[in-house]
């Protein structure tokens, strides 16, 4: 999918997403909870762009991001076929956590903005693990 050209504000990184039937409900607008995977989607895809996979980070070194908080703000609803252009804003960067400011936009109209908290764990244990250094340092 093709990012046009459009109203939104300047951001770090963006990412588009359609809406899918699935992603619906009853009432046949978004699904409350699925904008969390949407910015999911978008800071995976921003980690990727960035260079650096979230499975061969936890292959190569143990470690992997989990979310620790989210706060998010529902404005307008998206329908069905709408395309959606979720922003990454990166506001705090840790030595093992980042607070990541999201959006989703269709077209000039913000429909969600939220903060996410993630925190960089050993897999192996779940406790915290500094964010491997090429991937601190390619965070902006």
């Amino acid at each position: 999918m093709k990012i046009e050209e459009s109203p939104v504000p300047a951001a770090h990184f963006r990412h588009p997403v359609r809406v899918y039937w699935e992603d619906t409900d009853a009432g046949g607008i978004v699904f409350y909870a699925n904008y969390l995977k949407f910015f999911e989607r978008a800071r995976t895809e921003w980690l990727r762009a960035l260079g650096h996979s979230q499975q061969h980070m936890v292959d190569t070194t143990g470690c992997m991001f989990v979310v620790q908080e989210t706060s998010v703000r529902y404005l307008k609803p998206a329908r069905l076929d709408d395309v959606l252009t979720i922003t990454v804003d990166v506001r705090e960067r840790g030595r093992a956590s980042l607070r990541i400011a999201q959006q989703a936009w269709c077209g000039d109209r913000l429909l969600a903005e939220g903060e996410i908290r993630i925190g960089c764990v050993a897999r192996a244990t779940m406790k915290p693990h500094r964010i491997p250094g090429p991937i601190f340092e390619a965070i902006e």
